[in-house]
């Protein structure tokens, strides 16, 4: 997840911390984290949290006979997509991989309370599952919608715990969001907007492509053998992570563009994403600089293509 702005009356959440148990999903605004790998909307740490492998396509075959009570069943497991535990060289970064035009995208007019959110980002899901959908099966990595949760008090998940005062996160196939966290995000120079929401969606629904093609496990991983997601590769490495979901998301952007939402919230959209990043408040830098956020967004915004958003095999200047 990208970091929260830095612009307005904003106060950004630092969460702090961050155990890897061999995996790891964390979003991307700007808050800090405890201590491993989620997917949190701007952080500079994480939560430590339990990774849950990603989804596979299994189906299995009994026996329906009559006599199948009194004798020993027989089941046959046919396995179908599984993810790919690589970074680089994971298939999803595969040519001519990306978010597929769709007719439309018909949203609510946008309400800032919690419930006019959750109809807001409840609409827009669908149209970005549908965009993403035919690249899994391109690729041959399974797929399954994002869920979606509101959060509105403090609750604890597979990746640890988290309160609505913090941005949005992302862990093992949902996205936690905080609705009171991004209406008070705003100011004279940050006003309110529905495209800051449609692109930290965007930007968390990265991270879901991440966790369903192996990416992620991949890197919590990596961090891991690192020593760990605060040392100096660890953070690179988290960089890399949260750079190709703000990428990603660009992507996601790229679609809507073409007539499915109002230009300006496309406009909002990437422009947020590109004023979020590590600034100098926060004591680590694993979001990479604003100038880079920018960068990779519009870079996936412009191409479409899963292949120019590898981060995994950039030079170290990209993901600074």
């Amino acid at each position: 997840m990208p970091r929260p702005r830095s612009k307005g009356p904003l106060v950004a959440v630092l969460l702090i911390g961050f155990v890897v148990l061999g995996i790891a999903t964390i979003g991307v605004v700007a808050a800090t984290r405890d201590s491993s790998q989620a997917g949190d909307s701007g952080y500079s740490g994480y939560s430590s949290y339990t990774y849950s492998p990603e989804p596979t396509t299994t189906t299995s075959d009994s026996p329906t006979t009559a006599d199948s009570t009194t004798r020993p069943s027989t089941s046959t497991t046919q396995a179908g997509p599984k993810a790919v535990i690589a970074l680089g060289d994971n298939p999803i970064h595969s040519a001519d991989l990306g978010a597929f035009d769709i007719a439309g995208c018909p949203l609510p007019a946008m309400d800032y309370s919690p419930a006019g959110q959750d109809q807001f980002l409840r609409a827009a899901l669908p149209c970005v599952e549908a965009m993403w959908k035919p690249s899994f099966t391109k690729a041959n990595l399974p797929y399954q919608p994002v869920e979606l949760v509101m959060v509105t008090s403090q609750i604890t998940n597979t990746c640890g715990s988290m309160g609505p005062d913090r941005t949005a996160m992302y862990c093992d196939g949902t996205i936690y969001w905080t609705p009171n966290h991004y209406a008070n995000e705003q100011g004279t120079a940050n006003p309110n907007h529905p495209g800051k929401y449609l692109g930290q969606l965007a930007h968390e629904y990265g991270h879901h492509v991440q966790w369903l093609s192996g990416i992620l496990r991949a890197s919590g991983e990596a961090q891991y053998e690192q020593g760990g997601w605060d040392t100096p590769a660890g953070l690179e490495l988290n960089r890399r992570k949260e750079l190709q979901a703000t990428c990603f998301g660009g992507m996601t952007l790229a679609p809507l563009s073409h007539g499915a939402v109002p230009g300006d919230v496309i406009s909002v959209a990437l422009t947020d994403a590109g004023n979020r990043g590590d600034y100098p408040i926060y004591p680590n830098r694993d979001h990479g600089a604003p100038e880079r956020n920018s960068a990779w967004v519009n870079h996936g915004f412009k191409n479409n293509n899963t292949s120019a958003c590898n981060t995994w095999v950039a030079g170290a200047a990209e993901v600074s």
